[in-house]
């Protein structure tokens, strides 16, 4: 479902999708300046380390101070789940969740949300999507965009750390800093480019040998690039996701792709006679 937004309902709209995040909060803009109303509402999720934001932006590639300011980046890095993007090429701006998705014309820039006449596209998961495994134009945006996010530079990543008890369950315990090139453009205010983001998300691949290394996704047996932490195409991902659960029961052996007649699970995905040899192929 589509609906359209303007105005003072396209600010508003943009609000409530970063209040009810759950999982995933992206932004993508080609200029970023937050207006105090989004920083307010993005930072009542400053504590919560299961949200994931995704932030891209781009233009100016000899001066990236013009499209985000440093007084946003260090807004950005208190949160304790974030990775920042840069795109030189980019133009879009699309902020999505995981259920909503605003497609617009509208910078996440002050200026814009207080002058400018914008438009956008609020687009909502549909449940008979879900369940007949049909495609809406929220999908078909967010593989576009994956993609693009895939091909931007990562100029910094913070991510969660957790350890386990001794019923081994999961406890946060920290966030760290694994890339940060921002820091070092800031403070010299010289730009040199980065590696581009080598891992697809939603496919992230494990370390091997070989240039790729390809597996199954355990709940439609398609090709997905090997990742035991990953092991469902986006499409399966988001369907898993609306429930959680690490121990229903899937279809397919990520490692063999052959049917696993239940035997597999997001906390399983390789069949047991296959495990010692898949973790020594691609050593996880």
């Amino acid at each position: 479902m589509a609906k359209f937004l303007k105005g003072n309902n396209l600010n508003a709209t943009l609000e409530c999708l970063f209040e009810n995040a759950q999982n995933n909060i992206i932004l993508i803009s080609p200029y970023i300046k937050l207006h105090d109303r989004y920083k307010a509402t993005l930072l009542r999720k400053r504590e919560d380390h299961n949200i994931r934001i995704t932030v891209l932006f781009g233009k100016n590639e000899e001066d990236m101070s013009k499209s985000m300011k440093q007084e946003d980046f260090d807004f950005f890095k208190q949160f304790p789940n974030i990775e920042i993007l840069y795109e030189k090429r980019l133009h879009a701006k699309y902020y999505a969740n995981e259920s909503k998705a605003i497609l617009t014309s509208m910078n996440l820039y002050g200026f814009s949300q207080n002058n400018n006449i914008e438009a956008g596209i609020l687009m909502e998961k549909n449940a008979m999507t879900v369940f007949t495994g049909s495609k809406n134009l929220d999908d078909e945006t967010w593989q576009y965009f994956a993609t693009v996010l895939d091909q931007a530079e990562l100029l910094f990543e913070k991510q969660p750390v957790y350890t386990k008890n001794m019923l081994g369950i999961k406890k946060f315990s920290q966030s760290e800093i694994t890339t940060d090139k921002l820091s070092e453009f800031f403070n010299n205010k010289a730009y040199k480019k980065v590696s581009r983001k080598t891992v697809p998300r939603q496919k992230k691949v494990a370390k091997t040998n070989t240039n790729t290394a390809m597996g199954y996704c355990i709940r439609t047996g398609k090709e997905i690039a090997f990742n035991v932490k990953s092991p469902m195409d986006y499409e399966a991902y988001k369907t898993w996701n609306k429930y959680k659960d690490p121990n229903f029961p899937e279809k397919y052996c990520h490692y063999s792709g052959e049917p696993s007649n239940g035997e597999t699970s997001m906390s399983k995905p390789i069949l047991n006679k296959f495990w010692k040899e898949a973790k020594e192929k691609y050593n996880f």
